[in-house]
């Protein structure tokens, strides 16, 4: 698993914008820029559509008074359920991420296999990145939802 002081590594990921979507790497992606990145198992899953995103949408502006230049959501799932998700939780202050094949969520080491549930998927974490380097990691227990609030970041920033 990815540890504090580690690079983001150089891995493509697919960035979600109005007019469709790009693939970039998501080292470029973060470089220069603090970033709050944060890791749902599935989009339009309970817990996921209930806090996880709806805390960073709410906190948005508190978190990027803090210096943060990009909040980022990343699930295992394509670009047009991350664009749709985000559109039906009012996310315009959120970077949607769609990590498909799940390539970034293994370089990260941060994946799961759920079986029936959706097989790859990510854990739930949230990180602070800063220049591309891991300042921040916080990773959720199976089943938990702590660490990786919206509240939680924005205390620790």
């Amino acid at each position: 698993m990815i540890q504090l002081g580690s690079s983001i590594p150089a891995v493509p990921v697919t960035l979600v914008t109005k007019d469709g979507q790009d693939t970039v790497t998501a080292d470029t992606l973060f470089a220069g820029k603090k970033v709050v990145l944060f890791a749902v198992p599935g989009a339009f899953t309970p817990t996921c559509s209930a806090h996880h995103l709806p805390g960073f949408v709410v906190l948005a502006d508190d978190i990027k008074a803090k210096g943060v230049d990009l909040i980022a959501c990343i699930s295992v799932n394509d670009a047009f359920v991350m664009r749709a998700w985000g559109e039906q939780q009012n996310a315009e202050a959120i970077t949607m991420l769609a990590d498909g094949a799940g390539a970034l969520t293994k370089a990260l080491g941060l994946e799961m296999e759920t079986g029936d549930f959706g097989g790859l998927r990510s854990q739930r974490y949230a990180m602070v990145i800063d220049n591309g380097v891991v300042t921040q990691l916080n990773v959720e227990a199976p089943k938990q939802f702590e660490v990786s609030k919206a509240e939680t970041i924005l205390a620790a920033l």
